[in-house]
């Protein structure tokens, strides 16, 4: 028997409505939620495949390239965390995480004093940011990065305000992107030229999802200041802007200033060897807490699966800040982050 159920995509920080297709209660596909006021039927293709990985997620621990009992590693992972120096302990979160999950990682780390990493792709949060309408209804729109290839659901709401008559003016490393394609005018001078030779006022969104350092970060901000215009960041994790309301978040360079000091590395379901440009060779002891593999898997000394979005209750907060709550799809008898951490206390 066929079965839908409704949830929220865990691709990007846009936060998009979809529907999971059970079978005898397996995964077998998605499809668009057609109601959800955020996507409105529409899936990007990140969507259409968040499912995959869900289908290949991990099943059993994993103790020195060895299949494990979960106990077992468990108990590993607290004997290393009782004989390790605090100070060397450095534990990264990340917007895949939940924010209940976020809030039992904050709570753990600080009673342990471990040092917290969590990188944002060198963004941070802003506490005022335009909602999708807004940037719909804008008469200008500066674009900071290919967000129509990256994010193509706010993609959707900069179309419709270029097709009601809005410019858009892009910036980004690639000439030839999607971002171009429809861009009035588009080019790949630095973020500083490109704010300068362009004019804002309160009509104006600038929407970004990357930019190389903090430097331009703060270009942004100023020239939003000074011109009352709108900001929109789109993270590429879906709770990066709820994570960003618990935790500070760290530039790639102090990233790696944290990393170089850390002995004893814990991992909650991110992938930080492919965020981070370090030689992770240096850390004594890895240990992941995930539900696919990754490249922080594939060099961990030690990872124990976890349950993914499908398989538990909680809340993301999207790129403009709403605060968007999901259920379980499918039951499950493996534990939630949440419940690891109660067993390292």
């Amino acid at each position: 028997m066929l079965e839908i159920k409704h949830t929220l995509c865990p691709s990007c920080s846009v936060g998009c409505g979809i529907n999971v297709v059970l079978k005898e209660g397996d995964v077998v596909g998605s499809f668009p939620y057609k109601r959800h006021p955020v996507n409105e039927g529409k899936n990007c293709v990140n969507g259409r495949n968040s499912i995959e990985a869900f289908k290949n997620k991990i099943e059993e621990a994993i103790i020195s390239n060895s299949k494990s009992d979960i106990d077992k590693a468990i108990d590993e992972v607290s004997k290393e965390l009782s004989s390790a120096d605090a100070s060397k302990v450095t534990v990264i979160c990340s917007g895949n995480n939940s924010m209940e999950e976020i809030g039992a990682i904050k709570d753990f780390a600080e009673s342990k004093n471990f040092n917290i990493g969590f990188y944002a792709d060198n963004l941070v949060n802003f506490d005022e940011v335009a909602s999708y309408d807004d940037v719909e209804n804008a008469k200008a729109i500066a674009v900071i990065g290919d967000l129509l290839y990256d994010n193509p659901l706010i993609g959707r709401k900069i179309i419709h305000a270029k097709q009601n008559g809005a410019k858009i003016c892009g910036i980004g490393k690639e000439e030839n992107c999607v971002t171009a394609n429809i861009a009035d005018d588009y080019s790949t001078d630095s973020i500083q030229e490109f704010l300068n030779k362009n004019t804002f006022d309160e009509s104006c969104v600038i929407v970004f999802n990357e930019v190389d350092n903090h430097e331009d970060l703060e270009l942004i901000k100023a020239t939003a200041a000074d011109s009352n215009c709108k900001v929109l960041p789109v993270f590429s994790k879906s709770n990066t802007k709820g994570t960003l309301s618990l935790i500070d978040a760290k530039s790639k360079e102090e990233m790696i200033e944290l990393l170089d000091n850390t002995k004893l590395l814990l991992v909650f379901n991110d992938d930080v060897v492919n965020d981070i440009d370090f030689d992770f060779s240096k850390i004594s002891k890895i240990i992941s807490f995930a539900y696919v593999e990754n490249d922080t898997t594939n060099i961990s000394d030690i990872v124990i699966p976890i349950k993914s979005w499908l398989e538990q209750e909680g809340s993301f907060v999207n790129a403009m800040g709403e605060s968007q709550t999901f259920n379980a799809i499918v039951e499950s008898d493996v534990l939630s982050e949440v419940e690891i951490i109660e067993k390292l206390k």
